[in-house]
């Protein structure tokens, strides 16, 4: 049996991992953006339950099959500490941006303002120990062990980007090529030309995996600042006329 589904996330990861338990049962897992594009070359314009696992079929019916195989456990727990810690980092962010707004709103009470700061605190402490328990778990893989050392010897990169990098990269299958690293990290770019009035500037998809993309962000510019073949290519994007975010992501 031959069953397929979107990547829709923990749910379908869940779906996933048990279907690939299941004797007989091979599964796919497609790209949603596909099954999309799929359907609109369908002119299908509703979008339903029925009228998605339409598609869903007609897809898997006409296009080769590529089997998904499951990553090890210990990888997929990885991933989970390591993209906790961005979420609770984001949560951090939030609730600092909420303090330092606070000495300038009369409505918040001291107490709210002391809350706030404990919130961060705890936040704080749950980072710290979700980041030791990512690193304990790496230490545990000679595998994983040895990429993460390697990881960390690049400048701009230390252990909280070294183990988001590698809780997102080690889930990948070993053939893919750095192009389609590229574009599973979304950063691929996209060009935009039609006859000879048309040449928008090229833009990065963004339609990838946006946890690599954001933990491959401040590495970029701190090897800006302390790698000078990295700052000389920066400074020649910069001279060429890309803004500094554009040069940043090239």
């Amino acid at each position: 049996m031959r069953v397929c589904l979107e990547a829709t996330g923990i749910y379908g990861l869940e779906l996933c991992l048990a279907l690939n338990r299941t004797k007989r049962v091979e599964v796919m897992v497609a790209n949603p953006r596909a099954i999309k594009d799929f359907a609109r070359a369908f002119l299908q314009r509703s979008k339903t339950d029925s009228l998605d696992a339409k598609a869903i079929l007609e897809f898997v019916e006409r296009m080769p099959f590529q089997a998904w195989q499951a990553p090890p456990l210990e990888i997929l727990q990885l991933r989970a500490v390591s993209r906790r810690i961005t979420a609770l980092t984001k949560n951090m962010t939030m609730e600092k941006n909420r303090l330092h707004a606070s000495d300038r709103c009369e409505e918040l009470t001291k107490f709210i303002r002391d809350d706030i700061a404990s919130h961060i605190e705890h936040l704080n402490e749950s980072i710290r120990r979700l980041g030791e328990e990512a690193v304990a778990m790496i230490r545990q893989s000679a595998e994983l062990s040895r990429e993460f050392d390697h990881l960390v010897s690049v400048k701009g990169i230390a252990e909280t980007s070294a183990t988001q990098i590698l809780a997102e990269l080690s889930v990948l299958p070993d053939d893919m090529t750095s192009r389609q690293w590229v574009a599973h990290a979304g950063l691929d770019p996209r060009h935009h030309e039609s006859g000879s009035s048309i040449h928008r500037p090229a833009r990065v998809t963004k339609a990838g995996n946006r946890y690599l993309r954001s933990a491959l962000y401040m590495p970029a510019l701190v090897a800006i600042q302390h790698e000078p073949n990295v700052r000389a290519f920066y400074k020649k994007l910069i001279a060429r006329g890309k803004k500094p975010l554009q040069a940043i992501v090239p």
